[in-house]
């Protein structure tokens, strides 16, 4: 037998929408289960080879100040994508937030973001770029008001963050894990 939808039901529907589901699972239990959409997304990290470093953003994020009291979240960068493939909103949003302009995109992975609740699934890719491709600085679009700060960080430093625990944006601990493994070189 397959898992089987039985009913749907919009719960809430604003930036996200939540969907009930009632459900009938492979041994024929009948469940209750909520889908949280809103899009997918990118995320990126653009790094410079010659410095050895990235760029990250900081901004407020209201879910963290709720379960945490953290102000600030340290994360790469990302956004949702918008009528577009992922290669054209990771760059889009590399030189909205960042203020660079990407010259090349590696894919890393698509993932499933909160596959317990959330349909969303982000396109994670790493980018080298140079000093002559940082066009601005960044910092967002002037009306979406994300109060986005952009901080370069050597690699070695999120080497050193991530092995001892200190990154807790898993979209940035993902790509620095996955460059490490592609460019040790660049960590040493």
């Amino acid at each position: 037998m397959k898992p089987e939808i039985l009913e749907r039901q919009i719960a809430h529907a604003g930036y996200v929408t939540v969907e009930r589901l009632r459900m009938r699972l492979t041994d024929g239990a009948e469940v209750s289960r909520e889908v949280e959409r809103h899009g997918d997304a990118v995320a990126v990290l653009s790094y410079d080879v010659e410095r050895r470093s990235a760029l990250v953003v900081r901004l407020l994020r209201a879910p963290v100040l709720v379960a945490s009291g953290e102000e600030m979240s340290e994360e790469a960068c990302a956004g949702m994508i918008e009528n577009e493939d992922a290669d054209t909103a990771a760059r889009r949003e590399a030189y909205e937030e960042l203020g660079v302009d990407l010259p090349s995109l590696e894919f890393v992975a698509r993932v499933w973001s909160s596959p317990g609740v959330s349909t969303e699934r982000q396109s994670l890719f790493l980018a080298p770029y140079r000093s002559a491709d940082r066009i601005s600085d960044g910092g967002g679009v002037e009306g979406e008001r994300e109060g986005i700060t952009v901080v370069e960080r050597l690699l070695a430093e999120l080497a050193a963050d991530v092995d001892q625990g200190r990154i807790s944006d898993g979209k940035l601990l993902t790509l620095v894990l996955a460059l490490r493994l592609r460019r040790p070189d660049l960590f040493v």
